[in-house]
């Protein structure tokens, strides 16, 4: 093109399609070179990833132990120790929170029958008819109605309905929560729970816990042995009655009574 002339409409046409393919190509070129930053490139929207975590093991635990403290019912474990024949322990939890727990064996060393109950009246252990207590039912009381059962007269069978929820429900207590393969014959979810601090008097035993859905204990792997549902629960009563009147003498221990001393015994010249 002649200096000074004036561009025809064509090249002039032809001169913005070659800019327009060329500029996005030489911009960022350019701009590197100047110093610029590229411009940014919106990047492909990714989309959301939904997921739902498992509910920890902790929380789950406790939320069933709180439903077994609402849960009112009547029901029968099968007890088993090792070197033992199995025993059926009877729980009762009334409408009106009072309860009670009848152990066969579960004083004088595995001799004598009792029962563990709580009202608004106090804490009772009751001497049941059997081999080791061959006289009528009777109770004692032990203490106030949260007050807790000596170690030498504690059977131990009635804390897993009891007293024991209240730490699974606690989730400041140390402990560690995880789930457990099911114990032969229970129900629901069973976790295992181990203490997280070295204590000489820990809040509970630690073992196996399962329970249903509904709160139920379904069974407990613990120290004094396994607890398994033996059969559907019952409606629970208004409240619990004790199985006798309440007396005036020392509660059942758990250990056996010392064996008989045969020197003891009058002789057949004494008797004469």
């Amino acid at each position: 093109m002649r200096p000074g002339a004036t561009p025809r409409p064509a090249v002039l046409d032809q001169l913005r399609g070659a800019l327009a393919l060329t500029l996005p190509l030489t911009l960022p070129l350019l701009l590197l070179a100047c110093g610029g930053d590229p411009p940014p490139v919106d990047p492909t929207p990714t989309p959301p990833v939904t997921s739902v975590a498992p509910p920890e093991a902790r929380s789950q635990l406790a939320a069933l132990a709180a439903a077994a403290q609402d849960r009112h019912l009547t029901a029968s474990y099968r007890l088993s120790v090792a070197g033992r024949e199995d025993r059926t322990v009877v729980v009762t939890t009334a409408t009106d929170r009072s309860w009670r727990v009848d152990i066969p064996g579960g004083a004088l060393g595995g001799t004598a029958d009792v029962a563990v109950a709580q009202n608004g009246a106090g804490l009772f252990q009751c001497a049941l008819p059997s081999a080791g207590w061959a006289v009528p039912a009777d109770c004692v009381r032990v203490g106030d109605p949260d007050a807790g059962l000596a170690g030498s007269i504690d059977p131990r069978v009635q804390h897993p309905f009891t007293d024991w929820r209240d730490v699974l429900t606690d989730r400041q207590a140390a402990l560690s929560v995880s789930v457990s393969p099911p114990l032969p014959g229970a129900a629901g979810t069973c976790f295992s729970v181990e203490s997280t601090t070295v204590s000489v008097g820990p809040p509970l035993d630690v073992g196996i816990y399962c329970y249903d859905r509904d709160g139920t204990l379904t069974g407990a792997r613990l120290s004094f042995g396994t607890l398994v549902l033996a059969g559907p629960p019952a409606a629970a009563p208004a409240s619990v009655s004790l199985p006798g009147p309440v007396v005036d003498r020392e509660p059942l221990r758990m250990a056996a009574p010392p064996p008989e001393d045969p020197s003891a015994s009058p002789s057949v010249d004494q008797q004469q």
